[in-house]
C-alpha cells in the first residue's frame, strides 16, 4: 500500500493517551483514510510515527485496548499483556 507523502499536512489528532496519540494523517493514494500511531520523544520533545495502520478498525482497536497498541509498540522497554503472579 503506498502511502502519499503530503508535507505540510498536519495529523488531525483522533485522541492521545500519554505516551501515544492516535492521528488521521491525509488519505492513502486508494482514497481511504492514512491512520497512524504516533509515540511522543522526551528528547527531541515531538511525536513520531510509531506505527502506521492497515485500516480504521486496526486504529478503532488500538484507541479501545491500551495493551494492544502497546503490542505493536516496537520498543524493547515497553511491555503488553503481561499476567500478573
Amino acid at each position: 500500500m503506498t502511502r502519499l507523502h503530503k508535507p505540510h499536512m498536519k495529523p488531525i489528532v483522533i485522541t492521545e493517551r500519554f505516551p501515544y496519540r492516535y492521528v488521521e494523517a491525509g488519505t492513502l493514494d486508494n482514497g481511504t483514510p492514512d491512520y497512524r500511531i504516533q509515540k511522543f520523544n522526551e528528547r527531541t520533545d515531538r511525536y513520531k510515527d510509531m506505527y502506521l495502520c492497515d485500516n480504521g478498525m486496526q486504529l478503532e482497536t488500538a484507541i479501545e485496548d491500551f495493551e494492544y497498541t502497546k503490542w505493536l509498540d516496537p520498543s524493547d522497554d515497553v511491555g503488553a499483556y503481561i499476567k500478573d503472579n
